[in-house]
């Protein structure tokens, strides 16, 4: 086999870019349904303007009146608090859902991750502030800096 530059072609010129030549991907999103960050992916590449949720089962869930109602529930709760205190999501789960709490935990961890994309609040862990889409285990949340 010949090379291409040996029989008298050259490769395709390429678009400017990086230094490496690659185009770096559009910056990461947030899901409106759970609030976890959506990183790009290649089948996105047309519609990437137009993605919003980070799976079927958050399309299928749209943020509803529980879920606003959680948000709320959160920021009263943290309004009642010292200015550096924090609260447990099942304290804003319990506020809304009464004796069926438990099964608004997730609801208000999505809250609260949906909050953290705003800018309102952060996630902590053992004190220290958490990357809310990859915590795992008890969670606290308060008031953003």
């Amino acid at each position: 086999m010949v090379p291409a530059a040996a029989a008298g072609r050259r490769p395709a010129p390429r678009a400017p870019s990086g230094e490496d030549g690659a185009v770096p991907p559009p910056p990461p999103k947030t899901c409106d349904s759970c609030g976890r960050t959506i990183t790009w992916r290649k089948k996105w590449e047309r519609d990437w303007d137009t993605v919003r949720y980070c799976s079927a089962a958050c399309r299928r869930h749209k943020p509803g009146e529980v879920d606003a109602r959680l948000e709320t529930s959160i920021r009263s709760l943290l309004a009642a608090r010292a200015s550096s205190g924090t609260i447990c999501p099942s304290e804003a789960a319990r506020e809304v859902g009464g004796e069926g709490w438990r099964t608004l935990m997730e609801p208000a961890r999505a809250a609260a991750r949906r909050m953290v994309a705003a800018g309102e609040v952060e996630i902590t862990q053992q004190g220290r502030v958490v990357d809310p889409s990859t915590a795992k285990g008890p969670i606290r949340i308060r008031r953003a800096h």
